[in-house]
């Protein structure tokens, strides 16, 4: 019998799953730059980290005063990303191992993300973790992405899953949070470095105050197995 009986896990994908967000980071500074917007840096980045791309490029076409529609942003940002996305996309080698020990386990698994389904796929099938992980939702398929529980409760569902008895990976405070909204554990293996100490990460179950370079597959996976 499986020591984690009765868990469904579900990981966010950018930054938690895979190092993605330096392709994210540099479609938006190839979006923005087509529009004029020539200063875009990696700090301006990290204050999108965890939210949907749609309500990013929302945020920008407000914050940057962009001529352009939110669906034409979408759909450049969108195209850029896939062009790096499906080539450089790196699975972070100890999120590999905790998928393959849950999947071990027949641990039912899905991946919850603000992506578009097309980049989803993409990023899966280019790390080969779509070996393992069929399960998706976008948060393009919901009304409300995170902080709202939207996603994570879709994800529920499609897994045939109560709430309560899932367990949410994250790495940005909103997705934290929106776990937290859902009734889901949470184990929070933050991306950015000065968001550790945010409150949303204080509803956590784990928190990895050193992100990745603290996150190990066999330490998440004796968590579960004492939180079952």
């Amino acid at each position: 019998m499986s020591k984690l009986r009765g868990i469904s896990v579900i990981f966010d994908l950018d930054g938690t799953l895979v190092d993605s967000e330096p392709n994210y980071y540099e479609a938006g500074r190839r979006t923005l730059a087509a529009y004029g917007v020539a200063d875009f840096t990696w700090a301006d980045h990290e204050r999108y980290v965890g939210i949907s791309t749609q309500e990013t490029v929302a945020d920008w076409k407000d914050r940057y005063d962009l001529p352009a529609s939110v669906d034409e942003l979408l759909a450049t940002k969108n195209r850029r990303y896939l062009e790096l996305a499906r080539s450089t996309t790196r699975a972070y080698p100890e999120m590999r191992t905790f998928v393959e020990m849950l999947a071990a386990e027949g641990v039912p698994m899905a991946v919850a993300s603000g992506s578009s389904p097309e980049a989803i796929a993409a990023v899966l099938t280019g790390t080969g973790l779509d070996a393992h992980l069929h399960t998706v939702v976008s948060a393009d398929e919901v009304a409300h992405g995170k902080p709202a529980p939207d996603i994570f409760l879709e994800a529920a569902r499609r897994l045939g899953a109560s709430p309560s008895d899932c367990v949410v990976l994250e790495d940005a405070a909103p997705g934290a949070a929106a776990a937290h909204a859902a009734g889901m554990r949470c184990i929070a293996v933050p991306y950015v470095p000065a968001q550790v100490d945010a409150p949303e990460f204080a509803t956590a179950g784990l928190l990895l105050r050193g992100g990745q370079k603290e996150f190990t597959g066999q330490a998440a996976f004796d968590w579960l197995c004492r939180r079952d």
